[in-house]
């Protein structure tokens, strides 16, 4: 007689899962059975999550051990996944067979008519179709699978047990006091910033400092923000950069003025009459490469003599690998430059917190802009990140990562010094991406190749200002254009750790030959495999 499923959530606790135990074999092989029917048949979703071993094993009365031997077994053939903190799931890859549709049965009264057989004759190779996307090598996002959910949980225990009452009315705009002294002594620390807690506003990330700055608040929440500009364009910004923030300053009604790249960084010698200039100096994005000592001197020269002001985005600045991280620009005039940072790459974008590092002159304005009550960045979390830097968990968090990044990397190097040597990796070893240099006219065929491969990535085009000029006689002069580049943006740090082998095999099968010549308008994924296959 089969066994059945009891429910026993009183004396255990976890989630109903109804399975039939039936069948030759052990127990342990017969529950294995059951999850890979239920997960074939479709009954157990992608992603869904599983009972714990002893909330299944109470439910159907069999041990512990046969529950975990089972979950493990189906883990190791790709059934499920599990992680650490996030129990043990149905791997997103697995999905049901479509059912075929049965052609109905002619009734009584039908008509038979004779079919005619067609002429036996070969039938054309089915087109291929591009793999589901399962490799995320995207840019922009860190493993989230080793977020310190130990550690933020302790320190947000922590930080709600000491809050004074005052914590649950309204906020401060300028943010917690405790996150600001917490964030002025780790950046003076760790970045060589130079400043004070009262000159330290909290902001919900990157993208809400820069709508504070060009758009005063407004649009941000009706009612909320003094409406008035910070900062005004034109704005000069590097000719690689993410869309989103061009687009956002854009709807802001700020023009933006590309500065070329060359091995330096930005050439700010190209700076004329804009009022501000933004700039990534300790790791340029996306191109990866630091900005030259001399041009961080002259930037600082052009902003005090200009009556103009730098923004550095200090995205990820604290993860370099091949020496001690540089420190911050703003340290060289803490009145000409506004230090942007947040957790997002350091943490995870979940955490929703950033802040800004401002002259003197411009906190009084920002604070105007965010309006009489903290209406973005969560009061508590503000207080957990006080907390988890003031512990010494988010040093902790940063170095293990740091190594964990590095290593990543050097695997990447050492597969395309394997598997295709004349594939240079650009830039300085740092952050949570590389780009990858491509043949002249390669890399719209390499996306489409790497989208075959089931491999999510971005080119560099991608990131390209659209006012960027390719010849030699840009705007402002000779040498004021820079030529387009080929080349693969590959986020080496969003995926797990246990998929990151994977994801590199199936980037080394998207790339181009060395002898590869895709033109750009014919952007054939076949042409890219059939000479693999011949180099192969």
């Amino acid at each position: 007689m089969a066994e059945s499923w009891v429910n026993s959530g009183e004396r255990t606790g976890g989630t109903d899962l109804h399975l039939e135990l039936s069948g030759p074999g052990s127990k342990r092989a017969a529950l294995a059975r059951a999850l890979r029917d239920a997960v074939r048949s479709g009954r157990l979703a992608p992603g869904t999550r599983l009972p714990p071993y002893r909330s299944l094993a109470a439910d159907l009365g069999v041990a512990r051990n046969t529950v975990a031997d089972a979950y493990a077994e189906l883990v190791a053939e790709g059934w499920l996944t599990a992680r650490q903190g996030s129990g043990t799931r149905v791997a997103e890859q697995t999905r049901p067979p479509h059912t075929a549709v049965r052609p109905k049965r002619p009734t009584a009264n039908a008509t038979r008519v004779p079919v005619r057989q067609p002429s036996p004759r070969p039938h054309p190779s089915p087109r291929p179709r591009p793999a589901a996307r399962v490799h995320d090598l995207r840019q922009g996002t860190p493993d989230v699978s080793a977020f310190p959910r130990a550690a933020w949980l302790a320190s947000y225990r922590r930080a709600l047990q000491q809050a004074p009452n005052e914590v649950f009315g309204p906020g401060d705009p300028a943010g917690r006091p405790e996150l600001r002294e917490a964030l002025a002594e780790y950046l003076a620390r760790a970045r060589g910033v130079r400043t004070e807690p009262d000159r330290i506003v909290v902001c919900s990330g990157f993208a809400h400092a820069l709508r504070l700055l060009f758009g005063g608040g407004a649009g941000l929440e009706k009612g909320r923000g003094s409406g008035r500009q910070v900062l005004r364009g034109p704005l000069a910004v590097e000719a690689y950069g993410l869309p989103f923030h061009r687009e956002l300053l854009a709807a802001e009604g700020v023009r933006t003025v590309p500065l070329p790249i060359d091995e330096h960084g930005a050439r700010v010698d190209r700076l004329t009459r804009e009022r501000a200039v933004l700039l990534t100096p300790a790791h340029q994005f996306p191109t990866g490469g630091p900005l030259h000592p001399e041009r961080r001197a002259a930037v600082v020269d052009w902003a005090r003599a200009r009556g103009g002001v730098v923004l550095e985005d200090d995205y990820d600045g604290e993860f370099r690998y091949d020496r001690r991280p540089v420190g911050a620009l703003q340290s060289l005039d803490p009145e000409r430059v506004i230090l942007i940072g947040s957790v997002s790459k350091s943490l995870s974008p979940a955490v929703r917190l950033g802040w800004m590092v401002l002259p003197e002159r411009y906190v009084g304005d920002v604070l105007a802009a965010k309006g009489e009550r903290e209406a973005w960045a969560s009061v508590l979390d503000q207080l957990a990140l006080a907390e988890l830097i003031v512990s010494g968990s988010y040093d902790r968090h940063v170095r293990r990562m740091r190594q964990r990044y590095r290593a990543r990397r050097d695997r990447l190097v050492a597969a395309l010094a394997e598997r295709a040597p004349h594939i240079e990796v650009s830039g300085v070893a740092a952050g949570l991406h590389a780009v990858l240099r491509l043949p002249p006219g390669t890399e719209r065929s390499a996306v489409k190749a790497a989208t075959w491969q089931g491999v999510a990535l971005d080119g560099l085009a991608e990131f390209r200002h659209p006012d960027a000029t390719d010849g030699p006689d840009g705007p402002g002069g000779p040498d004021a254009g820079m030529p387009a580049r080929d080349g693969l943006v590959v986020g080496y740090a969003t995926p797990s750790e246990h998929a990151y082998a994977a994801a590199l095999e199936a980037l080394c099968g998207a790339l181009p030959p060395a002898d590869a010549q895709v033109p750009p308008q014919h952007p054939n994924p076949s042409v890219i495999t059939e000479q693999l296959n011949k180099r192969a």
